[in-house]
């Protein structure tokens, strides 16, 4: 088959607590008949749950459009969706989590959205009937990013998506980021929609995870803020964090002098004129990081524009926004070559 010789590649990144992959696309792929779609589904699979693929080989003795793809356990979830988009032949990616998180008709709905226009688009779970817990973890993740967001997004936390190829080729993420993929479009201009959708009676129980999770978790949050408001000016972030570092040591320091001088105080054996001295090394210390990350970021200002330009196609409609060929990500697919395989039937 040539590039885009199908409607919709529907990638199943198989990471995090999968259901029976084999009903899981029995479910899904029969909206998408319904629908008209020529699709395939790719599942990009782990070798710690290489046991799950057993179902998807008995889907393609039938005939049905399956590829797996085996990668190596130590791959991160971004290097999964850079690597099945790579294979994908579809003019519209979706993604879908191996687990259910809205129901299936939500996936045609979201092709339309993109086919509307829309370079991107999620599966925002609403109404939301699931559990209190689950409720309250999705707000209280939007608390701590929702300014990132712009007011545009209302379920960052969806792994039901479809977009354009072009979004997760230009994109810039790595790590556990491509969960936050949304806002990183967002970022780099691609039009973003959110597209209502029910949420699966699979998924109403409440999910508690290991503090070890939320820890991570948190640590992205931290991560992503920081890429996303300081990416081009890290002298404001690190100068923010020395500047109130110096400032409270010089003021202890200051206020050790005047003792000294006004109230004959000795100042030697204090362990607070430590204090101050570190505060004001390590003010000093991280303006100095500002600084370096200002001039990494003047190196290579040339080779990243900061717009997008949009253009229509010979039918009036906006195509993809685009930007300077030069400044392309090579495929991470070659990176991924020696951990992949591809079972075929």
């Amino acid at each position: 088959m040539t590039a885009h010789a199908l409607d919709l590649s529907v990638v199943v990144p198989v990471v995090e607590r999968p259901e029976p992959l084999g009903s899981l696309y029995e479910e899904f792929a029969a909206p998408l008949r319904e629908a008209g779609y020529r699709f395939e589904f790719i599942f990009v699979v782990r070798q710690g749950w290489a046991r799950l693929a057993g179902s998807l080989e008995e889907l393609q003795q039938r005939g049905e459009p399956v590829r797996v793809l085996m990668v190596g356990q130590g791959v991160s979830e971004t290097h999964l969706h850079k690597v099945a988009a790579a294979a994908a032949r579809g003019r519209i990616v979706a993604t879908v989590p191996a687990y259910r998180q809205v129901v299936a008709a939500a996936v045609p709905a979201l092709v339309q959205a993109v086919e509307a226009g829309a370079d991107f688009a999620v599966a925002r779970r609403w109404p939301r009937h699931d559990s209190l817990i689950n409720r309250l973890q999705t707000r209280v993740l939007h608390l701590a990013i929702g300014r990132l967001a712009g007011g545009k997004l209302h379920d960052v936390g969806s792994g039901v998506r479809a977009m354009r190829p072009a979004v997760l080729d230009e994109v810039r993420v790595y790590g556990d980021f491509v969960r936050f993929l949304p806002l990183f479009a967002l970022r780099e201009g691609f039009t973003v929609a959110e597209v209502d959708s029910q949420v699966h009676p699979a998924a109403h129980a409440g999910r508690v995870y290991g503090p070890g999770v939320y820890l991570r978790r948190l640590i992205d949050v931290l991560g992503l803020s920081f890429l996303l408001r300081f990416t081009d000016k890290p002298l404001r972030f690190f100068g923010l964090v020395g500047g109130a570092l110096g400032a409270v040591g010089g003021l202890i320091l200051m206020l050790l002098l005047l003792q000294r001088e006004f109230a004959d105080r000795s100042v030697a054996d204090r362990p607070v004129l430590l204090l101050g001295v570190l505060l004001v090394t390590l003010g000093a210390q991280s303006i100095a990081l500002g600084l370096v990350g200002e001039m990494i970021v003047h190196l290579h200002a040339s080779r990243r524009p900061l717009y997008r330009l949009r253009a229509r196609d010979e039918n009036g409609r906006l195509r993809p926004p685009r930007r300077r060929a030069d400044d392309l990500l090579p495929p991470l697919v070659s990176d991924a070559e020696p951990l992949l395989r591809e079972h075929t039937r």
